[in-house]
């Protein structure tokens, strides 16, 4: 009789910014379970999300295909994906697993599981507070508890939604990471915050009036990510108690990073800044991965499947875009591609070229940011992102163009399809027409309150 194939347990963080986890270096104690379970596992550090937002971001991650295969880039794609598109939960089907997903909704890239559940992660809790990953759990034990009877194999991939805004962790979650004068008149560092129209409405709607000062705000994030974090150690202590958590691979992955203070990006993620680029990824299975391994090399959300797959002993004639990670693990590669593609298509539609030196950001229109067309970022003396060196370096700008529009072409030749970045007309609106200036995009862009966010939140990637 062929062995059980392991069971994969996925746990996609919503907008976690891995550089505010005690695992990769943050000054504060955010991820101390995680922490823990990294060392039984292998921890990569330099996971990119390059297609941000959420929709590209997951639908890279559950196909192993990069934006030109999938076509979709925009938050609020419009139409379905093509069936050329196999997702995760599809590939496993055919291999007999049993597959859930706890907090897709109607997004399209968690096309093809047997089971959607949901949970509630917008609804207050005691005093307004909002307990999302208490909330999650309460679906999710009983979840594993029904998989596991069955003598077939299972997925589940969880959708959290801690840390995505609104960030009102728990008590005593709210506190745990600040302890100043959260209204202070003399703070003015949340002035810029809350004359910025398009998010004022939203921002007012979930933050406690009186708010002057930023740290408040970031101190809220670090509690919802050690919330999370508290939570997610009930499944793994259920995996343990019911004797499968060895016999589980479990991964820690984020659709993309969080702009806190940072690029006028406030509290979203929004930005092809690697806040929102650079995610986590840890990945524990110890029949086949060593423990406490950090990888240092370049890697993308599209690289996952073919490792799930190659660690789960399955076998498909598909191709993907990505590789399998194992690769890595075992040092027959130091590195993927460490020069890519970048896009964004949320509340601006960019794209650009990374490499380990340089960051190329290219407006395909204007922003309501009122950034320049052309951004250009030393990411090796300015890490922060903070310095435009397009004036001055016309060179380099020059050259990272052509770099981009050579890749981009190239990848248009093997697929047949043209750049999606090029044709997402209506990407953020009913209109179809692209702003003509920043102005435009500042008057036309709103998010409203929480309620019109939650709205926005269930719309986006629909087919």
């Amino acid at each position: 009789m062929a062995a059980r194939k392991p069971n994969i347990l996925m746990i996609a963080i919503d907008s976690l910014l891995s550089k505010h986890m005690s695992c990769y270096g943050y000054h504060h104690q955010t991820t101390p379970h995680i922490d823990a379970f990294a060392k039984g596992g292998v921890l990569f550090e330099n996971t990119f999300s390059p297609n941000v937002p959420t929709t590209p971001g997951y639908l890279c991650m559950l196909s192993g295909l990069d934006i030109f295969s999938t076509r979709v880039v925009a938050l609020r794609h419009k139409g379905p994906v093509g069936k050329q598109v196999k997702t995760l939960p599809e590939i496993l089907r055919k291999e007999g697993y049993n597959t859930t997903c706890v907090g897709g909704g109607g997004n399209l890239a968690f096309r093809g599981f047997d089971r959607m559940l949901a949970f509630s992660s917008w609804d207050g809790g005691i005093d307004g507070r909002l307990p999302k990953a208490d909330n999650l759990n309460k679906v999710t034990v009983p979840e594993i508890e029904r998989l596991s009877k069955s003598r077939k194999p299972w997925l589940l991939v969880l959708r959290h939604m801690d840390p995505h805004s609104p960030y009102l962790p728990p008590r005593p979650f709210d506190r745990m990471f600040y302890h100043g004068d959260e209204c202070d008149p003399k703070n003015k560092s949340m002035e810029p915050v809350m004359n910025f129209k398009p998010f004022c409405d939203y921002f007012a709607s979930w933050l406690p009036p009186g708010i002057t000062d930023k740290d408040y705000v970031i101190a809220q994030y670090d509690g919802a990510v050690a919330y999370m974090d508290a939570c997610i150690k009930v499944l793994f202590r259920q995996l343990e108690s019911m004797g499968i958590l060895d016999n589980t691979i479990v991964v820690i992955n984020s659709d993309h990073g969080e702009t806190l203070y940072d690029h006028e990006c406030w509290f979203d993620h929004h930005g092809i800044y690697d806040v929102t680029l650079n995610v986590p990824l840890i990945i524990r299975y110890p029949k086949k991965l060593p423990a406490g391994v950090r990888i240092p090399g370049y890697n993308e959300h599209k690289d996952l499947v073919p490792t799930l797959l190659e660690l789960a002993g399955i076998r498909t004639a598909r191709t993907f875009d990505g590789q399998s990670l194992m690769k890595l693990v075992k040092g027959r590669k130091t590195s993927f591609e460490s020069s890519f593609y970048i896009t964004e298509c949320t509340w601006m539609r960019k794209h650009g070229w990374r490499t380990p030196e340089w960051k190329l950001i290219h407006a395909l229109e204007p922003d309501f940011h009122f950034k320049p067309e052309i951004e250009l970022y030393n990411l090796l003396e300015d890490p922060g992102e903070n310095r435009n060196l397009a004036r001055k370096r016309p060179d380099i700008v020059e050259a990272l163009e052509a770099r981009m529009h050579a890749y981009i072409a190239k990848r248009e030749k093997e697929t047949g399809h043209p750049n999606p970045m090029y044709h997402q007309k209506g990407w953020c609106r009913n209109n179809p027409e692209p702003f003509t200036s920043s102005q435009e995009a500042y008057d036309t862009l709103h998010i409203g309150d929480v309620g019109a966010a939650k709205k926005m939140q269930q719309a986006a990637g629909k087919k």
